[in-house]
């Protein structure tokens, strides 16, 4: 009998497991194939998330420093308008490495990582969870006090536990020129629909080319358009749900969802491995696997941890879907060095972000 089953090993489930495992929990975190692979998301991420990693993995992991972003209404040719930093405001890493990083820090923290095993069943019982996984073509069951659905966008644990969907589910798809550019800006264009596409230099490991829609549009012919308009050929194509808007309910009786499979995600970019990693500290605090009176206080923690930034971060997305003239008004009025943290949409308002809007 475990403690915990895990049922993912991206960021957040890899923090959870590292954090209940230190804490001297039991703890089994299955992932489906290899750690890290295939690539989940990008790798553009705020600089806390060396908080989050040994220290000796930074090295490792940096691709790039980004001091700001050059905002378009129109394609690659139109004008921009740059929001900056004089300090770097976020970070490149190596997406697939930092996967593994996690999952490694999870196992020297004691937690037991299993690749190859795919979750097909999620049962809870008088007293604890089974949870029956799929093995090179065998099955292998377990128990658990209680099961941690950390198994992204499509996730089968929020099914088996017949939690509610997130709010919404956007259609993103990147790929990869592997042109080295060591570029201090992104290039973010509003030119999907209800949300946006986006250029992000690497440094050596080249650049990625992304763009994500709601379902409904054709996603890959917006796509092609970018790269047609940036004369790239890119490879590495990869294709996933992005999940918007976190459930009411991300508890059951003897579970609990994180990261993308609880939507713990940012309306306004859709990467969720800060607020992933946020929510799974905000667990490994308050969840006692023996004891499901508890798990209300991880439902209630991690929305006060998140839910004002997830609020912000909704009303900046509206302003995707303004009509043109009036985006080109607000980038032009809002340019010019910030003092907003890439992962807080509240910082708009912060004292330091309004000197330097006023000045």
């Amino acid at each position: 009998m475990y403690d915990f089953v895990v049922v993912g090993v991206g960021p957040a489930g890899a923090r959870f497991a590292r954090r209940a495992a230190e804490a001297h929990y039991d703890v089994l975190a299955l992932e489906k194939g290899e750690v890290g692979d295939p690539l989940a998301c990008s790798g553009h991420v705020s600089t806390d998330v060396w908080n989050y990693v040994p220290a000796d993995a930074k090295d490792r992991l940096l691709q790039n420093r980004v001091y700001g972003a050059d905002f378009h209404v129109g394609g690659a040719d139109s004008p921009s308008r740059r929001f900056y930093k004089r300090e770097e405001i976020s970070n490149v890493i190596d997406r697939v490495e930092l996967d593994r990083t996690l999952a490694a820090a999870a196992r020297e923290a004691g937690a037991d990582v299993r690749e190859g095993h795919t979750v097909t069943s999620v049962e809870e019982k008088a007293g604890y969870v089974e949870v029956t996984a799929s093995v090179g073509g065998d099955e292998e069951t377990f128990e658990a006090r209680m099961v941690a659905g950390a198994d992204g966008p499509v996730s089968r644990v929020r099914r088996q536990l017949d939690l509610p969907e997130p709010a919404e589910k956007l259609h993103g798809v990147l790929a990869f020129d592997d042109e080295a550019d060591d570029g201090d800006y992104v290039d973010v264009h509003l030119t999907a629909p209800r949300f946006f596409a986006w250029r992000i230099p690497r440094g050596d490991a080249g650049v990625e080319y992304g763009l994500a829609a709601p379902p409904g549009h054709e996603v890959n012919d917006l796509f092609d358009r970018l790269t047609d308009e940036y004369d790239v050929e890119t490879d590495r194509f990869c294709s996933g749900a992005i999940p918007i808007g976190p459930p009411e309910r991300t508890t059951a009786t003897r579970g609990f969802l994180l990261g993308d499979a609880a939507a713990q995600t940012k309306p306004f970019t859709g990467g969720g491995i800060l607020y992933g990693m946020r929510a799974a500290d905000v667990a490994a605090d308050v969840i006692d696997p023996q004891d499901p009176n508890t798990l209300p206080s991880y439902e209630t923690g991690w929305r006060e941890e998140l839910s004002k930034e997830i609020r912000f971060g909704h009303w900046i997305r509206r302003a995707y879907s303004l009509p043109e003239p009036v985006q080109r008004a607000g980038l032009w009025a809002l340019s010019g060095e910030i003092g907003v943290h890439m992962d807080e949409p509240s910082s708009f308002f912060s004292r330091d972000h309004l000197t330097k809007l006023f000045s």
